[in-house]
């Protein structure tokens, strides 16, 4: 077993979050993630670059944490949103009597330890999230231009430069007594259907509304905001989903919202649109599909959005199109490619008549041109069939895209709109970021190979597996590897080839790592997809192992050193494999769900297995047989099960529950729990401690590798 990459250089790495290409195509902001390892946070700093490529990034932001970019009309204003220590200009000066915001901003400092500290404008708390905006033509630092009690979730800018909207919640006086009471510690109350959300805890009753304000003069708190109140969050998507809004040209706001009569108990998201003085509130599309993203045309009169199916999520995302007006006629100009969107994959308008999206195809994120009236094709063939989008956005004929291969993190690349509009025209892709490459160059040896392998499963079906292999690996000559098929969630995601430092660190020390794209996987069309509908374990289990048959077979995996693990469903589908095979010599179920039975309403996603499955008192057998629990008394393989405590996903006690019971049964096993964490591990702490983790448990149970060497390998 090889050395491998040092796990601190882990908080090294700069990993690109979003993209946002200002209107005249100039310009691209983003954001990248870094680790604060003294604070152990993980934060998101804000650049800008030319897109011609003239001159290097230039950062903005380094104090704090920034999300969510956006350009005013001029291309000189870049908001975005932060949670940071209050604007000066709401702290300085003396109080005016019975101002109690500037009192408490303005306290004598014999108390200031006590009550105001360096946290901003809220006391000893923390700064809430606001919204802030650079004068790029000026320069300094960026002006705060909200300051709601609770903070801010989203916002758009107005196409005149003047207005914003933002979303926000307003607690009524009831609402706002009962949120004190939580605050000290008191009962959680809960009267919803939906009542908890994972990342957002256990939910209330407290609205979410959409508020119009003045970009002009100091920062603004709700009472000098317009509230829209036709305009307001619903439904069980809401917590995590929001309102999405977006500011049209011809002064309407589109926003997404579920209009049910019990949205707590629909998948539904309409599009509506609304006029900035909340009046002419309109339902723009129907109850039929779950809707994100809406885009306006330049003209104002359509909105483009992200489709789909609430019933059957197994359905494609497709990019549809519609008609500023209520209960309007709308179609998909992407159903023909039988491709779905790519998460987070906004629709961008091309020109008036043509729209833009990142598809899911085959193992691969790449872009589609979607004609209002015409045939959707794919696109951008210079991207290269090993290296994928991770990011998108496109104005003023500029396209800016986050490409990432195996052995590259994402970085931002322009490309020409011309691109898109005749294949191989319009100018050189250039790359405007080099977010790593200082630490690549210093890690050189150590970078995967990668490519995408088939191979057929039990039933004779043909299943794709991104495979990543050390970088001296040599299949016809060296010796087979220890091998790690690593499953992804979902089930309707997908694998393409990626830089993942965890992948990079097993290479690095000799592993072969496996992604399989099993049945359930979006990226190959609805069958292939919908293949797994109202089914568990079985077909997942089977694809995976098939995969590692697969390259036994082929001299590139040693037989008696194969590991799996997965997170999320690939937690799922990695309990269903060890009670189907002994071929793994120790596996990681992370984060999973193992007695459906049990985790009905205990999680986040009862919508969806009820849509599915039934109610689990009408389909009792059903239940029971998707979970794995049920056949534990097949597992022998070593189990290393982890969760995290607050996950309201995959609920802990899911963990505990195939723990004990495989540990009831003498099987070798370890539960790790990570203490107020949600469902995806967030600190670069606990991001390290979970890779070492599962790469000691693996070494420790590889018959290939002597006791003590991994400790001697460190």
């Amino acid at each position: 077993m090889q050395h491998g990459l040092d796990i601190e250089s882990y908080y090294d790495l700069r990993l690109l979050a979003e993209v946002a290409v200002s209107p005249d195509g100039e310009r691209v902001a983003f954001t990248a993630q870094e680790s604060d390892p003294a604070a152990d946070e993980q934060r998101t700093g804000l650049y800008v670059a030319p897109t011609d490529g003239s001159r290097e990034p230039h950062r903005l932001t380094r104090a704090s944490t920034a999300a969510s970019p956006t350009w005013g009309p001029d291309g000189h204003t870049l908001a975005f949103l932060a949670a940071r220590d209050a604007d000066l200009d709401r702290t300085r000066g003396r109080a005016d009597e019975g101002d109690d915001e500037t009192d408490e901003a303005n306290v004598d400092e014999d108390d200031e330890d006590e009550e105001n500290g360096t946290d901003g404008e809220n006391g000893d708390e923390k700064p809430k999230q606001q919204v802030w905006a650079f004068d790029l033509a000026r320069g300094g630092d960026a002006r705060q231009l909200t300051a709601f009690e609770r903070g801010v979730t989203e916002f758009d800018l107005a196409p005149d430069g003047d207005r914003l909207v933002v979303a926000a919640r307003d607690p009524t006086d009831e609402e706002e007594s009962y949120l004190d009471q939580r605050e000290d510690g008191g009962p959680i109350e809960v009267t919803r259907l939906q009542h908890k959300r994972d990342g957002a805890g256990w939910l209330d009753d407290v609205t979410t509304y959409l508020f119009v304000g003045d970009l002009d003069g100091e920062a603004a708190d709700a009472e000098s905001f317009d509230r829209l109140d036709d305009a307001y969050g619903a439904g069980s998507a809401e917590p995590l989903a929001g309102l999405q809004p977006a500011w049209g040209p011809t002064d309407r706001i589109a926003f997404t919202t579920c209009v049910d009569d019990d949205p707590d108990d629909s998948g539904a998201y309409d599009v509506c649109t609304v006029a900035p003085d909340g009046s002419d509130c309109r339902v723009v599309t129907d109850g039929s599909l779950r809707c994100a993203s809406p885009t306006w045309s330049p003209d104002g009169d359509r909105i483009a959005f992200d489709g789909s199916n609430y019933d059957n999520w197994y359905e494609p995302n497709e990019a549809y199109v519609a008609p500023d007006e209520a209960d309007a006629a709308f179609e998909s100009v992407s159903a023909e490619l039988d491709r779905t969107l790519a998460r987070d994959g906004a629709p961008r308008w091309l020109d008036g008549e043509t729209v833009v999206v990142p598809i899911a195809d085959e193992a691969w994120t790449r872009l589609a041109v979607c004609p209002v009236d015409g045939e959707p094709r794919r696109a951008f063939t210079r991207q290269g069939r090993d290296r994928t989008i991770a990011a998108f956005d496109l104005a003023g004929d500029t396209v800016a895209l986050g490409l990432t291969g195996a052995d590259q993190p994402p970085d931002v690349y322009a490309v020409p709109g011309a691109e898109l509009r005749e294949d191989d025209a319009g100018g050189p892709t250039r790359r405007l970021s080099a977010l790593n490459d200082d630490w690549l160059d210093e890690r050189a040896d150590a970078l995967p190979d990668c490519e995408v392998v088939a191979y057929e499963n039990s039933d004779g079906e043909e299943i794709e597996a991104v495979v990543y292999y050390p970088s001296d690996f040599d299949a016809d000559a060296d010796d087979p590897a220890p091998a790690i098929c690593s499953i992804h969630g979902g089930p309707m995601s997908y694998d393409a080839p990626a830089y993942r430092f965890t992948l990079n660190y097993w290479t690095s020390r000799g592993y072969v790592v496996a992604k399989p794209n099993y049945r359930g996987s979006t990226s190959y069309g609805r069958a292939f997809s919908e293949s797994l509908k109202g089914s568990r374990g079985e077909l997942e289990s089977d694809d995976v192992i098939a995969a590692m048959e697969h390259l036994v077979d082929e001299g590139v995996a040693d037989p008696d050193r194969l590991f799996c693990t997965g997170f999320s469903y690939g937690g799922i589908t990695t309990a269903h494999v060890v009670t189907r095979t002994d071929m793994f010599a120790a596996a990681a179920p992370e984060h999973g769900i193992y007695d459906f039975y049990s985790n009905f309403g205990t999680d986040d996603n009862h919508n969806w297995h009820q849509w599915e499955f039934g109610m689990p008192w009408e389909n009792e057998a059903l239940y029971r047989d998707i979970s794995s629990i049920t056949r534990v008394d097949e597992i022998d393989t070593p189990l290393l099960v982890t969760a995290g405590e607050e996950d309201w996903r995959c609920p802990p006690t899911q963990a505990e529950q195939l723990y004990v019971s495989v540990r009831k049964r003498g099987v070798d096993a370890k539960l790790v729990i990570y203490p107020d964490e949600h469902h995806n591990i967030g600190t670069p702490e606990r991001a390290t401690h979970r890779i070492e983790e599962l790469t000691e448990w693996f070494e420790s149970h590889d018959p290939g590798v002597d006791e003590g060497a991994s400790e001697a390998s460190d």
